[in-house]
């Protein structure tokens, strides 16, 4: 079984960079802060992971956290402490020596998920719950722009985004707001073209992969990758059909931009189109 999810590793690292090498000549940039600002550090176990919302991150911050002796079970940590916390330190916080030393010796890695689907959860997360972020900010400027007639109660509080005036926000070039960690690329959150990362695993084998990459580093054999749902736990996970669902609201025009828009992620991470 090992052999086999070394082979599956091997497989996607040559397929990471086989991308890289055809469509970006930032091989020869030099990382920046900036490059490595989604990066968490776990030094203990020598763990560098680029967070990627929506593909599993608040349970591997749980474990990062147990590794670090933060906490002696990932059931013990709360959603607010994984998030608000600050008890995880982030690469960029180190000075340029710490960030080259910790890119040249930790275990660097990073877990993805299909684009739609990490899409349409991040949707369902910010916008179909009460969120005093999401929705001011968010919500009111997309509604204000892409919704005719609308409500002044809608424009007040920026709440019942449709999906398909969300599609309209992330695909307009000149966007009311900036990108969201939440639906930006892959890519762009984790430089995986100047980053050369060691362990790619999926949201789609989660469990297999998370373990394996424990048994990697040598973790403490008790400890395993939470199963539970985060947040909104009594509700369905973003599921394949899910997204289907969604999507059959948009134009096909809208669903081929969508896919153009996520482009590089499908590629360089082998996910067939949808």
């Amino acid at each position: 079984e090992w052999k086999n999810l070394y082979q599956i590793q091997r497989e996607r690292k040559r397929i990471m960079r086989e991308t890289c090498s055809k469509y970006k000549s930032n091989n020869r940039r030099i990382i920046t802060p900036y490059h490595v600002s989604r990066i968490f550090v776990e030094d203990k176990y020598r763990v560098l992971y680029c967070e990627v919302p929506k593909a599993g991150c608040s349970n591997w911050k749980r474990v990062l956290m147990v590794l670090n002796g933060l906490a002696s079970s990932t059931k013990d940590i709360q959603h607010n402490t994984v998030h608000y916390g600050n008890y995880l330190k982030r690469l960029d916080g180190f000075d340029h020596k710490g960030i080259y030393h910790r890119l040249n010796t930790y275990t660097k890695m990073l877990f993805i998920r299909e684009p739609f689907e990490k899409l349409v959860s991040a949707f369902r997360d910010k916008f179909e719950h009460p969120n005093n972020y999401y929705h001011p900010v968010f919500g009111k400027a997309i509604i204000s722009r892409y919704r005719v007639n609308a409500t002044k109660e809608a424009l007040k509080t920026g709440s019942g985004v449709k999906f398909k005036e969300f599609i309209q926000y992330l695909l307009d070039v000149h966007r009311p707001v900036g990108m969201d960690i939440h639906w930006d690329h892959v890519n762009r959150l984790c430089s995986p073209c100047l980053i050369d990362y060691d362990f790619v695993g999926k949201f789609e084998s989660m469990e297999e992969d998370a373990n394996f990459f424990l048994h990697l580093i040598g973790a403490p054999q008790n400890l395993t990758f939470p199963k539970f749902k985060d947040r909104h736990s009594n509700e369905e996970r973003t599921t394949t059909k899910i997204t289907q669902q969604y999507f059959a609201e948009l134009s096909p025009s809208q669903r081929q931009r969508s896919y153009d828009f996520y482009y590089m992620d499908y590629l360089m991470f082998n996910y067939s189109k949808p």
